[in-house]
């Protein structure tokens, strides 16, 4: 179907940035309201993005078809890619190597949360109920290791895949370039999994039990 299309992979390679890289950070934000604010300011936050005009599109056509589209012709990379890091060992073979792990299950991770949180939205769940959800979520020990891993695959897939954009995108030309870009996205990788990790911790607070009495349901 792909047939290793130039077009299709810059178009992959775009729309990992723009918007489903986007779309990590902006999730990544969204969740950490619960670390720095709470339930309440995690709800405002929920609400606010889901009043947004034309929310529905957005969705669709901004995240759903995007993410789609990466995730799909990514496993099919991913299934034809030859690896060669038993025989090199090379930092970068193993990049390459753990770019296609994580892509795996950071695809899994993603339907499963959708699954749990989003898709219980569009089935009943009331929008107010979804910090109840996430507590009920991580402090379930299963679900609290597997969403560690995969918000940590994710992070990591997200920032290798920003290395490698610039350098496929000739942003990142030369070799102390791209050691430079090298540090920068290993500390970002850093910052946003802790980041991540703090999040999903807030939602084991049994504050997250019960609905806040000041927010309503919308």
């Amino acid at each position: 179907m792909f047939k290793n299309s130039y077009y299709s992979r810059k178009l992959h390679s775009l729309l990992g940035v723009i918007p489903v890289g986007f779309f990590l950070i902006e999730h990544l934000l969204t969740n950490y309201k619960a670390h720095s604010g709470g339930h309440a300011a995690f709800l405002d936050q929920v609400n606010w993005l889901h009043e947004l005009p034309l929310v529905l599109f957005l969705e669709i056509f901004g995240i759903w078809i995007p993410l789609a589209y990466h995730a799909i012709y990514g496993l099919y990379v991913a299934y034809t890619a030859r690896h060669n890091v038993t025989n090199y060992g090379y930092f970068r073979n193993q990049m390459f190597l753990w770019q296609r792990v994580t892509g795996v299950i950071t695809f899994l991770f993603v339907a499963w949360h959708f699954f749990q949180t989003r898709f219980a939205i569009t089935l009943g769940l009331p929008q107010g109920d979804i910090g109840v959800r996430m507590h009920e979520i991580a402090t379930n020990p299963v679900n609290y290791v597997f969403y560690v891993i995969g918000v940590v695959a994710a992070v990591f897939h997200f920032s290798n895949g920003m290395w490698s954009f610039l350098v496929s995108w000739g942003i990142t030309v030369g070799p102390r370039a791209q050691k430079v870009s090298t540090y920068i996205w290993m500390g970002v990788f850093v910052v946003m999994s802790i980041m991540f990790i703090m999040s999903l911790t807030a939602f084991t607070d049994p504050e997250f039990s019960k609905l806040p009495a000041a927010t309503g349901t919308h």
